[in-house]
């Protein structure tokens, strides 16, 4: 069995890389002079942030791998399993790194808002991928929290630092939401892919097999990662995956509720509900009424 190297601090990272220490918990790394990873798979206990410059696929995320494309900007969460496959030449990438400890950012703003950041928790081949025009902002938050890191520590130093971070961050964010809209006759396609596959998923026998369905198995179905594809039908229809199956269940079971053959409880299971009354609640959330009674109304 392949053993997992856990990397748990940044002060792991810069020793491994080669990298002078300038904070124990965060470091902003020129790739090109560093020392290049060696041919493990690693569990990263910090956040990670790779911005490749070059074309390169020296990097794994799970049993997968990934080829970077010029101008790759990708995330990495605590918790999270990347590896870099056994090559005969090391190849060492021209590129940026910015790394840093959940510790950093506990009991801040961004600390508290970390989660807001959904991307982190993307796959690799939903990496963004970055023109050089757009790419120049990105670079500039790193150089800045580069210069402070090179600074003498005082009061102002972590609020410039996270301050840096966000602002990243939120770069990062508009160029992800410009990404979904300018690939929006695709992202259009995978919509019609998900209405078609819950349209299968309610004619089967799935729903009393597994249940209502969830996003992660949908994500899944339609080859992409459950936070990357909320976030794809959030732009697209304003509404979560959550809310749009349940709208589809809704649409159903309103329909099949005039099948005056079948008892609410006949119709609620084959939906993939565990108790009628869920199905009873849902209905009359949505249509005000409970079903027998929406049934004498329409």
């Amino acid at each position: 069995m392949e053993e997992v190297v856990q990397l748990k601090r940044v002060t792991e990272f810069n020793q491994m890389r080669g990298a002078m220490m300038l904070h124990r918990l965060i470091t902003v790394l020129d790739l090109a002079k560093a020392n290049p990873m060696p041919a493990s798979t690693f569990n990263f206990g910090v956040y990670a942030v790779y911005l490749k410059e070059v074309k390169c696929d020296d990097l794994k995320y799970g049993r997968e791998n990934y080829d970077y494309q010029e101008g790759t900007l990708a995330f990495i969460a605590p918790g999270q399993i990347i590896g870099v496959p056994p090559k005969e030449k090391t190849f060492a990438p021209k590129g940026w790194a910015l790394l840093f400890d959940p510790a950093l950012i506990k009991g801040t703003h961004l600390g508290k808002h970390i989660q807001d950041y959904a991307f982190f928790s993307y796959e690799l081949k939903e990496a963004l991928h970055l023109s050089d025009k757009v790419r120049q902002p990105i670079l500039d938050c790193f150089t800045k929290i580069l210069y402070e890191l090179n600074q003498s520590i005082d009061k102002h130093s972590k609020t410039l630092i996270l301050s840096n971070i966000e602002r990243f961050l939120n770069y990062r964010t508009r160029f992800y939401d410009r990404h979904f809209f300018t690939r929006e006759h695709e992202n259009k396609g995978i919509l019609g892919k998900f209405e078609e596959l819950l349209h299968q998923y309610f004619v089967s026998d799935k729903p009393q097999q597994l249940g209502l369905p969830s996003v992660t198995y949908i994500a899944g179905e339609l080859k992409h990662f459950a936070n990357y594809f909320g976030d794809l039908v959030k732009k697209e229809t304003d509404k979560s995956p959550q809310e749009y199956i349940k709208s589809k269940v809704i649409a159903i079971g309103k329909k099949r509720i005039f099948d005056f053959c079948k008892s609410v409880s006949e119709i609620s299971y084959p939906l993939g509900f565990r108790y009628p009354q869920h199905f009873t609640r849902l209905i009359k959330q949505k249509a005000g009424v409970f079903p027998n009674e929406y049934r004498k109304l329409n």
